[in-house]
């Protein structure tokens, strides 16, 4: 029935008599037969065009859109327009919606309100909008011409707060005021598990909200918690504020202030959080957060912290001050944002002990690993014939046990695209001939070698080494007998470094020395190498009436060779006694960047197997479906190689290795061994007698691994999902949460689990009855087994098992674990506890080692919304840390 009005001198209208008001905001029901069909003839007899307009007169001075379900009216003596059920009303800038909808167009004043249904009961609750601004309420009388309007019972969203009153007046287009209202972020305004009452607020829409005394309530019951008055920024964009800090206590430190600071929303593309904590006994620690992007360009953070933690008290025995820093930085650049260049960056580098001795991290699986890494790369793509790729990197490695680093700063790398020079771009590249093709491949480097003690002072960069190595790589493939793939290439090198080394006989010492020689040297080295290969496939049928029809298995024999000239003419003589005549060969170039020329011929055959195994399994419940190809074996490999150059223990060990997936890809199995021909004489050095010529077997097993991953779950077809924990991945432990999960201090509304999407959420709450509930799990299992004979000792080394899972005990109630057992050391390994209480708005966790080094608990109940994050209860107690200088 939608339409524009016609104007009253245009278009006579008969009035029509419609009940009248019972209350404020509603019409009463009418049952009376004859009144309804004196308002269908009415409306009948009404001569009313679709899409005419109402000209300016009587005041109105706009188009008006409106619809009605039951009827619409058109009264010119009191100038009212009367939509009753489902009505709609579009003028100016606002749109209104609702049960009835009464506007007098002289006065400029509309009304809108519910109306009951055959039940009773109010319905279609008014919807009132303009421009950004939405209210829903239980009646609204609104002035088009002075923007004024008073509403009763209110409802709208501000921000990340809902706001409940019990009567709002509307000053103009910015500003209301509240009388007897609620605000929560709780999603059902009208039966909220917390919100605040005030009895009056001043609310600029996408601006502010001011209110005065002002009271928690917590499932309808007032708590002591209150404020005389406050005041919250209301706006789409990032605003700068303070950050309540968390106060604690534990055993080293005694209490503290951890996580207080000051945010500031520096720009749309980046910002800052400044973060700091105090302990009583003189520790403190100082973290600098910062996370920027452009769309479709690139996006990171940069993360620096700081800590300075104290032990003991001065003047005792076991006092002790450790200053630890760690530096953060992840950039990420679009792949759309420039196709042909790319800066990236993944940096984790700091004090080795940052992470033992931290106090604002509950990170165990960062505190287990034992390396650092980081990277900054540059590349760019040169659209040339051929095509040229250059980059530029920096990279870091860091043992935080031996708190050695590594680094190069940089490293460059350029190459040239493929040439072939005796075949045309468009031509075939067919034969040995035109198949023949050369690189050209550049690599420069800047290494430093150093620890954390020396980290960015002068003698790190004194003992750097550089240098550059040049690769020109020429090959050829091609097919002999049809079924056999041949390839054959040389490699030339050239290499220019900027260190080497003078070794001499001291005679004031009597002992060896070493010195280094800083300048230009350079030298030279090539290679042959070939190989040819082929498949074979082999197909063991046993019927289409079996469950196993066939099996299939692929063998991919190789055999390569390979040949390197002996470089002596790189090396040199010292003497090693004082009398002068035992002599020792060397060259200067050992302990370089690219390694050092050989001096041994290497005339090397390498042999290889790679077995592969299928199976054609048909499905009895589906009998008329194709057969299923189902993988036995992903891999069983064997390699070994003979040096034909070689005076003795020409045969190199035979290395073994297979893997498969079980249970619809669930379980991952892998195996190894090593299988030395050779035998060993007492002192455990291999000797130049095989195995079984010596009372052994054939093979000596030195050394054997199985590794096998299972991870299941209560949804069916579901593999590993390899739950991530972002934040101890990033500090370089797992990403899974077999070592646990991490906890971020600075931020615990983050649930412990990972996030559920909405509809799962919807299900897991509605699906089920008391006998019928689902109870999501997942498991994860992890087995190790070393075993280790290089010299007899037939020893298991390694047997251990690891597993973690996560069960919703009811729909809101969640619980996590991880845990493993090392059978050699006979100990439990690391253990922890997860328990999480989803509260709606709220979350509640509870987190708990029990025992071990990294002993540890803590519980935390706040709120979900950021703009509420100060609202909560954070206790802990963090495992003692040990102090080093």
């Amino acid at each position: 029935m939608g339409s524009s009005i016609a104007s009253a001198q245009d278009t006579p209208i008969k009035s029509i008599t419609v009940p009248a008001e019972k209350d404020k905001d509603t019409l009463p029901e009418t049952t009376d037969s004859q009144i309804i069909d004196t308002v269908k003839k009415s409306i009948k007899e009404a001569v009313i065009k679709p899409n005419d307009t109402v000209k300016k007169k009587s005041g109105l001075d706009g188009i008006i859109k409106r619809l009605a379900q039951d009827y619409e009216e058109l009264d010119q003596e009191t100038k009212k327009l009367t939509l009753y059920n489902k009505a709609e009303l579009y003028y100016k800038d606002f749109e209104l919606k609702g049960g009835i909808i009464v506007m007098n167009y002289e006065t400029n004043e509309v009304f809108a309100g519910r109306i009951k249904d055959s039940t009773g009961n109010y319905t279609q609750m008014p919807y009132f909008k303009q421009g950004n601004n939405v209210v829903e309420a239980d009646s609204i009388h609104f002035n088009t011409e002075s923007k004024k309007a008073r509403i009763w019972n209110s409802r709208s969203d501000q921000g990340e707060f809902r706001v409940k009153g019990e009567i709002t007046k509307k000053e103009n287009d910015s500003v209301y005021y509240i009388k007897g209202a609620r605000f929560t972020t709780s999603k059902d305004i009208d039966n909220p598990e917390y919100y605040f009452y005030t009895k009056k607020i001043k609310l600029v829409p996408g601006k502010k909200v001011i209110v005065g005394f002002t009271n928690m309530v917590i499932a309808d019951v007032p708590t002591p918690l209150a404020i005389p008055f406050a005041f919250f920024p209301m706006t789409d964009e990032a605003e700068s504020g303070f950050i309540v800090p968390t106060f604690g206590d534990n055993n080293s430190q005694g209490y503290f202030l951890q996580n207080g600071g000051y945010y500031f929303a520096l720009s749309d593309y980046y910002d800052l959080a400044v973060l700091g904590d105090y302990y009583t006994n003189g520790s403190y620690g100082l973290r600098f957060q910062s996370s920027y992007a452009k769309r479709y360009k690139f996006r990171g953070n940069l993360n620096l912290r700081f800590e300075n933690n104290v032990q003991s008290e001065r003047g005792f025995p076991d006092y002790v001050r450790s200053k630890q820093y760690n530096i953060q930085w992840s950039h990420n650049q679009d792949s759309k944002a420039n196709p042909n260049s790319r800066f990236s960056a993944s940096v984790n580098l700091g004090s080795s002990q940052y992470y033992r001795q931290s106090q604002s991290l509950s990170n165990v699986g960062a505190r287990l690993n034992n390396t650092l890494q980081s990277s900054i790369s540059y590349s760019k793509t040169f659209q040339t014939v051929p095509q040229v790729n250059i980059s530029l990197s920096a990279t870091h490695s860091q043992n935080t046990n031996t708190e050695t680093i590594n680094m190069t700063l940089p490293t460059l790398q350029a190459s040239v695209d493929r040439i072939f020079p005796f075949a045309s771009d468009d031509a075939p590249k067919k034969g040995i001939i035109k198949n023949v093709n050369l690189q050209y491949n550049l690599r420069g480097e800047n290494r430093i070698a150093t620890t954390d003690s020396l980290f960015f002072k002068p003698q790190m960069f004194r003992d750097a080494k550089s240098g550059l190595q040049h690769t020109i790589p020429l090959s050829t493939n091609f097919k002999i007998f049809k079924h056999f793939s041949v390839s054959a290439g040389t490699n030339f090198q050239e290499t220019w470094v900027m260190n080497t080394i003078d070794r001499y006989y001291n005679t004031n010492t009597n002992e060896e020395e070493t010195r280094d020689i800083k300048g230009f040297e350079s030298y030279r080295t090539y290679n042959f190498s070939s190989s040819i290969g082929t498949t074979i496939y082999g197909t063991f049928n046993f019927g289409e009436d079996k469950k196993i029809q066939a099996i299939r298995h692929v063998i991919r024999p190789s055999v390569s060779y390979t040949y390197t000239p002996s470089f002596e003419q790189y090396y040199d003589t010292y003497q090693i006694d004082e009398t002068g005549t035992a002599y020792e060969d060397y060259t200067k170039f050992e302990g370089g960047l690219f390694g050092s020329p050989g001096k041994n011929l290497s005339n090397n055959i390498g042999l290889s197997v790679n077995n592969t195994f299928e199976a054609k399994v048909r499905n009895d419940d589906e009998p008329d479906e194709e057969p299923k190809k189902i993988t036995l074996l992903n891999n069983l490999n064997l390699s070994t190689s003979y040096n034909m150059a070689a005076d003795s223990l020409a045969w190199s060990p035979l290395r073994v290795t297979a893997g498969t997936n079980l249970f619809k890809q669930k379980m991952n199995i892998n195996f190894g061994t090593t299988l030395d021909p050779y035998a060993i004489d007492n002192g455990g050095d291999r000797i130049d007698t095989y195995n079984i010529n010596n009372g052994g077997s054939l093979f000596r097993m030195t050394s054997a691994n199985v590794t096998v991953n299972y991870s299941f779950s209560s949804k069916d077809g579901e593999g590993d999902k390899g739950k991530s924990d972002d934040q101890t991945s990033r500090n370089g432990g797992r990403e899974d949460d077999l070592f646990g999960t991490a906890t971020d201090m600075s931020d615990r509304r983050k649930s412990m689990f990972e996030d559920e999407d909405e509809d799962t959420k919807k299900s897991n709450k509605t699906d089920g009855g008391f006998f019928n509930a689902k109870i999501p799990w997942d498991l994860r299992l992890a087995y190790s087994l070393t075993y280790s004979n290089s010299n007899r000792q037939r020893k298991i080394t390694g047997n251990s098992i690891m597993m973690s899972g996560n069960v919703d005990l009811t729909p809101r109630w969640k619980m996590g674990f991880s845990s493993g057992y090392d059978f050699v050391q006979k100990g439990v390994t690391f253990t922890q506890l997860r328990f999480e209480r989803d509260l709606l708005s709220w979350r509640m966790d509870f987190n708990w080692v029990p025992f071990g080094d990294n002993t540890y608990w803590g519980f935390f109940i706040g709120i979900k919304s950021s703009v509420l994050s100060d609202i909560k209860y954070d206790k802990r107690q963090v495992p003692d840390r040990v102090l080093g200088n």
